[in-house]
């Protein structure tokens, strides 16, 4: 009876995942029939949010960085919307306030108006650009899914995401995050410009007399069972060491001693967290149902690069985090 209910468990598992691919890929052909080229942006977009994580998108103006979400949005049926940072914005303009209303009686209560922050989705764009003060509100919301207003507790909904994007040109006039807030964000996403035959398409497409509308491929509860299959799905030993290994090695003093004497500081362990769910995410999304080595070397950079730091000297001698990191995965690999 034992072995029966077991094999009956196993046969459902197996359904669900295969279910879950066959959505994956829908919603990846979807964002791909709007979004032109950026085919490793919308592949980590997709593990973001497949992993249940926040993601942080760098790029320099006009590269679709707000079309991607609003786009996501739609394929996965999600409520999106978008708050546009500047220096003067309050939390309040985010999480939400409470008004005093009076009623036909002449009684007077106040009542809680929701910020947007309430959405599945929230893009938060150009993040650097509010004060600390109201960073900080975003990002604890982002750690904690609630909000606290005059005291009372407000649940956000489930699931709750927020891709905030960053220009890294201009920094005048902008509050660069703390890296204990940078932390919070599963990945950076870096977002380059689009090749020629990329390019040429989105000339195309996008300055004609009708947009593109992506369609939906995904349902809330969709998303949701597949975050839920994604933290069930079996990772191998050798992988669990390898992310160990990566992580651990990229720390001051605990790795090969010619590379880690260029790092001030390193991942603390929710980049070995954050590793470990979105290999498991990027296999889903790559058709798999298990995760590889190859997703780990694929994934270190955007969820490492975030988290740690160069000391002077080694950028005084030309070195980068990403190639700090790329020689740290040739070990691996």
């Amino acid at each position: 009876m034992a072995e029966a209910n077991t094999t009956s468990l196993e046969a459902a598992v197996s359904r669900a995942a295969e279910a879950a691919l066959d959505r994956i890929a829908a919603a990846r052909a979807a964002l791909g029939t709007v979004i032109f080229g950026q085919h490793q942006v919308i592949e980590e977009a997709l593990v973001t949010l497949l992993s249940g994580g926040h993601g942080l998108l760098v790029g320099v103006p006009g590269l679709a960085k707000t079309k991607l979400v609003d786009t996501l949005g739609k394929v996965l049926g999600l409520n999106a919307r978008r708050v546009q940072f500047t220096p003067d914005l309050m939390p309040a303009d985010i999480l939400g306030s409470e008004v005093l209303e009076e009623a036909a009686d002449r009684r007077r209560s106040f009542r809680f108006v929701p910020g947007p922050i309430f959405a599945q989705l929230l893009m938060a764009d150009e993040i650097n650009r509010a004060s600390p003060r109201t960073q900080s509100a975003l990002l604890q919301a982002m750690q904690e899914h609630h909000v606290s207003v005059a005291g009372e507790r407000h649940d956000l909904p489930q699931p709750f995401h927020v891709l905030a994007t960053q220009n890294p040109l201009e920094q005048e006039g902008t509050y660069p995050l703390p890296e204990a807030q940078l932390d919070r964000f599963l990945m950076q996403i870096d977002v380059p410009y689009p090749d020629r035959a990329a390019e040429k398409q989105i000339l195309i497409e996008t300055t004609g007399d009708k947009d593109q509308e992506p369609r939906q491929a995904m349902t809330t509860e969709d998303l949701l069972a597949t975050q839920r299959l994604v933290r069930r799905l079996p990772v191998g030993e050798q992988v669990v060491e390898a992310i160990l290994d990566l992580v651990r090695s990229a720390r001051p003093g605990e790795g090969d001693a010619a590379i880690t004497q260029h790092i001030a500081w390193g991942p603390g362990p929710r980049a070995a967290q954050s590793l470990m769910l979105a290999s498991r995410a990027r296999a889903l999304v790559d058709g798999r149902l298990s995760p590889s080595i190859s997703d780990i070397v694929a994934l270190a950079e955007p969820v490492l690069k975030h988290r740690m730091a160069l000391t002077f000297a080694a950028r005084a001698e030309g070195e980068t985090v990403p190639g700090i990191i790329a020689k740290l995965t040739r070990k691996l690999a």
